[in-house]
């Protein structure tokens, strides 16, 4: 069970006596605290080593001798809305109204303060509330932008945090279903021979399991859009388990594996936030759910499938999966001619590698697309980072027998063979991008429990709004 909103946010209209301030400060300047907390105040937080430093947390005395708070800021210009998680653990229980300046968004306490709160539990005693802090806010604040987008990323966490024995294919597509239906979305779930034949190499991977393979597809409209507003594509990879299939993985290898839907979780995070926020496009959603098993049925090194495009695959390796999940997917996308395609994924160790947990790669076959992805990212506090699409590696996706393999001959550039692969899926002319994630944080961080997450959604939704968005004309 994790956190709700009514854990984290209360709405107060009686009995404001009971709220306490934090004062959020950039320095501990007579001229900054003597307002707050009086002289008394500002000499017992100096006295306790408070410098202000981002994320720093004394509780001290006002003038008047009752308990307030101090919390070190940003620096003016700068945002990170995971640095006010810290107060969601920190604070006493009890109700807290945050104060901070003009050039602070208030978004950002928010959006902070809820992902800061955010738990997950299987425990016996998960469901009895336990005293916490909680964020006073505005009933106008309570349906912002900031709190569908903690509601979004909740989603993603709950979902890559569920063990994968309560987490299948068919239970991925049901929470999918459940999502997205009660926005008015149309979704469609697809199984058995229907599956086989639409989308042959997603079938191949996900046949191997008892617990067979589900297709999401789901369509939506903007109240504001028209029949010809911009169409938005997203692709989900929703592999439930990955074990490696006959090239198995390490006993390591495979501790976290339950996160290799992150992919998935994380499209259905964004597409839920664009449909709160109505965005004014048409919004069609893909989730590839699967799990990869080793069994009498399951994908064998050297085998070949033609996939929905016509390109036949040899599997040289069962362990890379995802591509094969999301080939047919991009292909289908494509048929549709949208405006935007883009798939996010855990794709690759080889992105971690060269990246690291807490930046997923970006790759794009559109230099303005991905101008724009980096910038908002930056302005975001969510970044992205540029890898190449470099086709000087295509060839090392040679096959003998078939049109490509699914794996590079060489042991190098894994995450760009692997853009190179999906790439081939992508209809020529198509403006595309594709989001290799790692979906989880190996440490608790402010704002960032251990765990599942969802990294780029607030990058990726900030840039549809900008391109796409009511602003930019795109309703007519």
């Amino acid at each position: 069970m994790s956190v709700r909103e009514a854990d984290c946010l209360v709405v107060v209209r009686r009995n404001q006596k009971a709220v306490r301030t934090v004062h959020g400060v950039r320095t501990v300047e007579d001229d900054a605290l003597l307002p707050l907390i009086g002289a008394a105040g500002a000499a017992f937080a100096r006295s306790c080593g408070f410098a202000a430093r981002p994320g720093q947390l004394a509780l001290v005395p006002d003038s008047s001798g009752n308990p307030v708070a101090l919390f070190g800021l940003p620096d003016v210009g700068v945002r990170d809305p995971y640095l006010f998680g810290a107060l969601a653990k920190d604070l006493p229980a009890g109700e807290w109204r945050v104060s901070v300046p003009k050039d602070c968004p208030r978004d950002d306490v928010i959006l902070g303060f809820c992902l800061g709160a955010y738990q997950f539990s299987l425990k016996a005693d998960a469901g009895v509330p336990k005293p916490a802090a909680r964020l006073v806010v505005t009933e106008t604040e309570r349906k912002s932008r900031a709190v569908e987008t903690a509601r979004s990323i909740w989603l993603a966490r709950d979902l890559i945090n569920t063990p994968a024995n309560l987490l299948g294919p068919s239970d991925l597509a049901r929470a999918a279903e459940a999502t997205l239906a009660p926005f008015g979305a149309g979704v469609e779930v697809i199984k058995g021979k229907t599956l086989d034949k639409a989308y042959p190499l997603l079938a191949h991977v996900g046949n191997g399991s008892e617990r067979g393979p589900r297709v999401v597809r789901a369509v939506w409209r903007g109240s504001k859009a028209t029949k010809n507003a911009p169409l938005v594509s997203l692709v989900g990879k929703g592999v439930c388990f990955d074990s490696g299939g006959y090239d198995i993985k390490p006993s390591a290898g495979m501790l976290r594996m339950k996160k290799d839907m992150g992919g998935a979780a994380s499209v259905l995070a964004l597409a839920r936030l664009i449909m709160t926020q109505d965005l004014p496009i048409r919004l069609e959603v893909r989730l590839g759910c699967v799990e990869n098993s080793v069994s009498g049925h399951a994908m064998r090194p050297m085998d070949v499938v033609t996939g929905r495009a016509g390109l036949s695959v040899e599997i040289g390796n069962t362990d890379a999966e995802g591509r094969l999940v999301l080939c047919d997917l991009l292909s289908e996308a494509g048929e549709h001619n949208p405006d935007l395609l883009l798939d996010m994924a855990t794709l690759t160790g080889a992105a971690r590698v060269a990246l690291g947990p807490d930046l997923p790669a970006l790759f794009c076959n559109d230099d303005s697309l991905a101008e724009t992805l980096l910038e908002v990212s930056l302005r975001e506090s969510d970044p992205l980072w540029r890898l190449p699409l470099w086709k000087g590696y295509a060839g090392w996706l040679r096959s003998p027998v078939a049109d490509l393999n699914n794996i590079s001959s060489k042991p190098m550039a894994g995450a760009v063979t692997a853009g190179l692969f999906l790439e081939r899926f992508v209809k020529a002319g198509q403006r595309w991008a594709h989001i290799d994630t790692y979906a989880w944080n190996d440490n608790t961080r402010p704002g960032r429990p251990e765990g599942g997450d969802s990294p780029g959604i607030r990058t990726v939704f900030a840039a549809l709004d900008l391109i796409f968005g009511a602003k930019n004309g795109a309703v007519s």
